[in-house]
């Protein structure tokens, strides 16, 4: 348990912002598995491109647990404050700054880690956001530029006096992507200076490896992004194992159809009968890529138009399933 702003986060494992991913579907589906936060898909700081249906579905979080956590992105101080001022007038009660998407496409923007070259930028934007907005402000980023220019003690010393009130840190710097193995010494190190929580983020995918970066680290919190997706329960594992010790089973096939058949049902309600489908796809890739025989089934899946066909098919496959696994027990 830990605190940002005047929120209390009760579970130490905390869903990671994905661009096409952390829908409020998904998010709202992983708080209910045990995550104690959900940041949102980023929303771009240009406000002149949120009449899209893209991004009014990003702007939507009716429903959603406290606290509301919108993360923005964007280059440039004053559009980011405005744009924060504006999400909060909308709901959103904690507000997340991206300085860590390493896509090309937000950089070459410089926004994303690409502002991580440019430190007083990067105080500027910090101080212009937590001046727009009067609930607590986050800052979202990576150990630096290159391998050779980590400056992730310096960002996170202009975050802390500029007001942020936790820092999540991925263990990559923007050259490296996601490529190689996540490091956690500039993260520990992070932690030792700062007095604002920290939330270390890449390459934490169990209960184990959770406990064993908080306990390196020193961070208040983990941030689970590419393990969550088609295992959101994983924050009940992580969450009950730091708090007793003791792993959970592996959630029965049962429970794994329902959670998926109840997240088809919310994709379809929130995307409409035409997107609903064609999202459900991806996720419905990350659930089964363990199970036996997923491979042809995910081929015929695909083909799939309509949300009422997708549900029987995946009903039909689980009860093959589950019946199979009744015999061979």
């Amino acid at each position: 348990m830990f605190h940002i702003g005047p929120y209390r986060i009760e579970s130490q494992a905390i869903l990671a912002p994905m661009a096409g991913v952390t829908d409020r579907p998904f998010r709202q589906l992983c708080r209910h598995l045990g995550a104690g936060m959900a940041v949102s898909e980023m929303v771009t700081a240009d406000t002149s491109l949120w009449h899209s249906r893209k991004s009014q579905l990003r702007l939507d979080h009716r429903g959603e647990a406290d606290p509301i956590v919108v993360q923005i992105a964007g280059g440039d101080a004053q559009s980011l404050a405005e744009a924060a001022r504006l999400n909060v007038e909308m709901g959103a009660q904690i507000i997340d700054i991206n300085m860590g998407c390493p896509a090309k496409k937000v950089c070459k923007k410089a926004a994303g880690s690409a502002l991580l070259k440019d430190e007083k930028l990067v105080a500027d934007i910090l101080q212009a956001v937590v001046g727009a907005v009067s609930v607590p402000v986050t800052l979202k980023c990576r150990t630096g530029w290159s391998p050779e220019e980590r400056n992730a003690l310096r960002i996170a010393r202009i975050a802390e006096d500029s007001g942020i009130a936790a820092l999540a840190m991925h263990g990559r710097t923007r050259a490296c992507g996601f490529s190689g193995t996540a490091e956690y010494d500039t993260i520990a190190a992070v932690v030792q200076q700062v007095r604002i929580p920290v939330i270390c983020n890449g390459d934490i995918n169990s209960p184990v490896m959770a406990r064993q970066v908080l306990e390196y680290t020193g961070a208040q919190a983990v941030m689970i992004g590419r393990a969550a997706q088609g295992r959101p329960w994983i924050f009940r594992e992580i969450d009950h194992y730091l708090k007793t010790g003791e792993l959970l089973p592996e959630p029965p096939l049962t429970e794994v159809r329902d959670i998926l058949v109840n997240h088809l049902r919310e994709l379809y309600r929130f995307y409409g009968d035409v997107m609903g489908p064609r999202i459900a796809r991806k996720h419905v890739s990350w659930y089964l890529q363990t199970l036996t025989g997923n491979e042809e089934f995910r081929k015929a899946f695909n083909r799939l138009e309509s949300a009422n066909e997708q549900h029987a098919s995946v009903q039909t496959f689980f009860e093959q399933l589950i019946t199979r696994e009744d015999k061979a027990a």
